[in-house]
């Protein structure tokens, strides 16, 4: 019966998706393609065994039993990677009899039945290998029924399970007439639905975990995976260090900051840019910090070029990714920018077509600032805007707000993606800096990022640098 309930749930489904986004009359495709979908696990999997053993050992911790439990019965189990790796596991835990200063993997089950006192519990787990670092999302126990029905710890009705699903779809009609989002089959939009419906719990996780004011939700970005957005939009080379030039460290700033700033308010920032669909965050990261040097030298607000970066930069790779240190270096040895009037920008690699006689601004040489934020501020306000690099985690469904991720998920070495420094200050107490990125004005705050500022959150002071204007 249940079986049969959830198959008309699934017709309905089918036939809103078709009204609510008009994409054609074949129901006989499955709602959700398997691209971006949770993996199912047997439960010889290592990962999964690994997870079980952290989830035992925090419901014991967080347990007023006198003795403890154990997994009897693994009920369903799947993995999806996100940022690590995500477990969604069900599972039977009964008593044992042990008492809890007891090794819990030498506890046998009680035979009797009514003292193993099963419940039904649902874990989610997210697992971050690389850091061996495990982390209990949701934790839902409820006592299994005896009298031999099934228990379930999703008590979803068919009914709310179509009035959810009514208003994932209204979600994702709104998000694509917001952002223009068109797709070519009903096979690619059944995809970047499904990958949607991922997006919208993710950024309910981030935000769940954030310890700042950052709202995050659904953005432009919502309807990417992950490894599309990092390929797309972020730049892997900023974490290989091996790949930095060493360069010349800048001279401390001669007064301590000031309370707060922000260049934008004295006439040193430009509107912020797009980088589209090309990994060039690195180009304008630059660009950026080259306009505020030269508009506190010469007195002038220029729009720079950074498609001649893209196209004549030989030491980096364009759209997948680039160092400052390299741009600047570049950037002497073509002998100056142009005016973006004069080189604009298309997203793409192409022809170097620099023309020496069109220089519009020059660098002499550039500079490493400290990797003390105290330091850092005091240098942006007494000398410009400057060009930083940080690790994205948070980044793709930021919408407003202060971002304050926990440092287990935004590793500061593993930094990905370049931006601009334009100021700093506090929002009700909370200290942050003001960052340019070059996603659009439709992103973040008016195409700004904020992030708190004080605990080298996300590796904001890893790369900090600028050029040098005489």
């Amino acid at each position: 019966m249940a079986m049969g309930c959830r198959a008309l749930v699934c017709v309905a489904l089918a036939a809103i998706l078709s009204s609510v986004l008009g994409l054609g009359e074949d129901m006989d495709r499955p709602m959700f393609g398997p691209p971006g979908s949770a993996i199912q696990l047997r439960e010889t999997d290592p990962g999964l065994r690994k997870a079980l053993q952290f989830a035992q050992e925090r419901y014991n911790l967080g347990s007023n039993a006198m003795h403890l439990r154990k997994v009897s019965k693994v009920i369903s189990a799947n993995k999806q990677v996100v940022k690590g790796i995500r477990y969604t596991i069900t599972v039977e835990m009964s008593n044992t009899q042990c008492k809890k200063s007891s090794m819990l993997r030498t506890c046998d089950f009680y035979p009797e039945l009514q003292q193993l006192k099963t419940e039904i519990c649902l874990f989610e787990i997210w697992d971050i290998p690389w850091q061996a670092k495990s982390t209990l999302l949701k934790q839902k126990c409820q006592p299994k029924a005896v009298s031999g029905k099934t228990t379930t710890v999703d008590n979803t009705s068919p009914d709310q399970f179509v009035e959810e699903s009514v208003e994932l779809l209204g979600l994702f009609k709104d998000f694509m007439v917001k952002y223009n989002k068109v797709y070519n089959t009903q096979e690619e939009t059944d995809r970047r639905l499904q990958i949607f419906h991922e997006n919208v719990k993710i950024a309910a996780r981030i935000q769940s975990l954030d310890q700042g004011s950052a709202e995050y939700g659904i953005t432009k970005f919502s309807d990417l995976t992950e490894d599309e957005f990092r390929s797309t939009y972020l730049n892997p080379l900023l974490s290989q260090w091996t790949l930095q030039r060493p360069m010349k460290l800048a001279s401390s700033a001669r007064n301590s900051a000031p309370e707060s700033w922000d260049w934008r308010e004295h006439g040193a920032v430009n509107p912020v840019k797009n980088q589209g669909m090309c990994g060039s965050c690195w180009a304008f990261s630059v660009i950026g910090n080259i306009e505020g040097q030269w508009f506190l030298k010469n007195g002038t607000l220029e729009s720079l070029s950074e498609q001649e970066l893209v196209d004549c930069d030989g030491l980096d790779q364009a759209c997948r990714g680039g160092l400052p240190s390299n741009a600047y270096e570049a950037i002497e040895n073509l002998g100056g920018l142009e005016l973006e009037s004069d080189y604009s920008y298309s997203g793409r690699k192409q022809k170097c077509d620099f023309t020496s006689r069109k220089v519009a601004a020059y660098i002499n040489s550039s500079v490493e600032l400290s990797k003390d934020e105290n330091e850092i501020a005091a240098w942006l306000a007494e000398n410009g805007p400057v060009s930083v690099a940080l690790n994205a985690f948070a980044m793709q469904f930021y919408r407003r707000g202060v971002s304050h991720p926990f440092k287990i998920f935004c590793n500061p070495w593993m930094i990905d993606h370049a931006v601009l420094l334009v100021g700093y200050g506090d929002r009700k107490g909370v200290p942050f800096w003001a960052i340019k990125n070059s996603w659009g004005e439709d992103y973040g705050e008016q195409g700004y990022y904020y992030l708190y500022r004080g605990s080298n959150t996300c590796g904001i002071n890893r790369m900090a640098s600028s050029a040098v204007v005489n």
